[in-house]
């Protein structure tokens, strides 16, 4: 056998196209194997992401779902994403109040070769996995008014956009009405009076579910005045002097303000955002310098301040859009403010006009954007 292939080495005669055909076999049974595995890193790639979508469509099912009924919707949205094969749902926790719901799938296909049958291999099995977190996030927001002041009356509204939908609709308003306070008094038998400076007046906040307005808290503020310096004032009152040049007395007043929920056993402004998808706030100033402000809208949403504690407050970065779901954490309560307009920012958070604060209440929710891949 040497002698035979040494022969045929040294040859100078015959064709060459036996040379080349026995070439061309490992040539092309290497581009086709090539072929073969690029199909594969593509059928694998594919499969990832159809998987991936899959899971996180299974996560904004109701809680009470079994894990069958979980398992038959990740299949068909696996397949409705593309997918090929089995898809197989190995675990799904729901989440609770305090604990993040949490999903583990994988997916299994046999790639038909093209190529590789050459060497006798019909297929190549291609297996993906995937898994996935959800924390508990906002499904309750209550909302409570601080103080509001100002000349201006205001409206501030939160609106909701419902899962599915593209409207916003009302959820919440909080309507503030001015009520000026004049003392009047008198020097030397001529008689003065003088406006409080500040203002304030009655906050009215109200549920609204479609067309219907339903009052669930009022704050009213009351103010006094007086010749002398109050020495005792109560607890959360607002004490202010103010000098009136036309008797060159500084006149000295007390303002007090309540909160009561209607009814007086209810819970007040608790706002049920479980169905929604998007939230904002919007304060419309409807007297005075006419305004609107909005937190998903970057040239007015640094008429808000924010913070974790009453005081201080931080004015929210020009240009910045607010996520109200991020800025009221679980179980704490976030400290807000908006200012009306009348002071030019940047201004200190001392300047805000619409004081509330807001308390979260967390649980399973089906926005699909609290859900994060974890693999």
């Amino acid at each position: 056998m040497l002698k035979v292939a040494g022969g045929f080495a040294r040859s100078r005669s015959g064709s060459m196209m036996p040379l080349f055909f026995l070439m061309l076999v490992p040539l092309i049974s290497a581009i086709g194997f090539s072929v073969d595995y690029t199909s594969a890193i593509q059928t694998r790639s594919n499969q990832q992401q159809a998987l991936d979508a899959a899971l996180l469509s299974i996560t904004t099912m109701d809680t009470t779902s079994t894990l069958a009924q979980r398992q038959t919707a990740l299949q068909d949205a696996f397949i409705a994403n593309g997918g090929q094969g089995t898809a197989t749902l190995n675990s799904f926790v729901a989440g609770t109040p305090t604990t993040a719901a949490t999903g583990q799938a994988s997916a299994s296909f046999s790639m038909p070769t093209i190529f590789m049958k050459i060497a006798r291999i019909d297929s190549v099995p291609v297996a993906v996995a995937s898994a996935v977190s959800k924390p508990p996030a906002l499904v309750n927001a209550s909302f409570k008014i601080d103080k509001v002041s100002g000349y201006w009356n205001k409206t501030m509204t939160l609106y909701g956009t419902s899962f599915g939908a593209t409207t916003p609709q009302k959820l919440m308003t909080a309507s503030y009405v001015y009520s000026p306070y004049t003392y009047s008094y008198k020097v030397g038998g001529r008689s003065y009076s003088v406006t409080e400076a500040k203002g304030y007046g009655t906050t009215t906040t109200s549920l609204v579910n479609g067309s219907t307005s339903t009052v669930v808290q009022m704050q009213t503020c009351s103010t006094i005045g007086s010749m002398s310096a109050f020495t005792s004032p109560p607890s959360g009152a607002i004490v202010s002097g103010q000098y009136d040049g036309n008797s060159g007395k500084t006149i000295y007043f007390q303002t007090t303000c309540a909160t009561t929920n209607v009814p007086a056993t209810g819970s007040g402004a608790a706002v049920d955002v479980s169905q929604m998808g998007q939230l904002f706030l919007q304060m419309d100033v409807t007297t005075g310098n006419k305004a609107t402000f909005k937190t998903n809208d970057t040239n007015t949403s640094d008429y808000l301040y924010l913070g974790t504690t009453p005081t201080p407050l931080t004015e929210v970065a020009a240009g910045q859009l607010i996520d109200i779901f991020s800025v009221v954490p679980c179980s704490q309560t976030s400290y807000q403010a908006w200012e009306d307009g009348g002071t030019t920012l940047p201004a200190d958070y001392t300047n805000a006009d619409f004081f509330y604060n807001v308390t979260g209440k967390c649980d399973f929710n089906k926005r699909p954007s609290d859900t994060a891949l974890t693999q």
